[in-house]
């Protein structure tokens, strides 16, 4: 039952924000890249650390690091939880994301509103193969203007434009 429960926490439902009745379908969704997790992961490891600490200490201090070691682990249990749930999804009719563990927030563009996509790749994410996206629309400001630690950003991008093109809201140049 807990493994039911949090499997509804951690799933964003994809398919039932689709306009499947209008035709929509999903292109790519995309999940952050791995390096996201490295703060999680520094945290479990510190966990450890206090949980080994909890094994040595004495009966009467015994309390701090083992309260130390759970808070760490819960705390890591949390930021992994609410990454994986983070989705970037570009359908062909339009791109949106959808994020949050207890509270969801789902913010739309259609692909008639991209003006301009910007793929940025810092020199780490050059070497892991990650970037982010900043999109540029016709409104000023829209949930979808920062997509963060996006891996293969180059293949993504070439996804979007693909979509854009195939749904003739650019002209061919053959």
């Amino acid at each position: 039952m807990v493994g039911r429960l949090l499997r509804g926490f951690a799933d964003p439902d994809i398919p039932a924000h689709l306009l499947s009745d209008e035709g929509e379908v999903v292109v790519d969704e995309v999940r952050h890249h791995w390096v996201v997790y490295w703060r999680a992961c520094l945290e479990a490891v510190g966990a450890a650390v206090c949980f080994g600490w909890f094994l040595v200490s004495s009966v009467q201090t015994g309390w701090l690091p083992l309260l130390l070691a759970a808070a760490l682990t819960l705390h890591a249990g949390w930021l992994a939880l609410n990454q994986s749930v983070d989705r970037f999804v570009i359908t062909n009719m339009r791109v949106f994301r959808i994020r949050g563990v207890l509270a969801r927030s789902l913010a739309t563009m259609p692909i008639s509103r991209i003006l301009d996509i910007t793929v940025e790749k810092p020199l780490l994410g050059r070497m892991l193969n990650y970037g982010h996206f900043v999109f540029e629309s016709a409104a000023q400001e829209q949930g979808l203007r920062d997509i963060r630690y996006v891996g293969s950003p180059d293949q993504r991008d070439l996804t979007i434009q693909r979509v854009v093109q195939r749904s003739g809201l650019r002209r061919s140049f053959t």
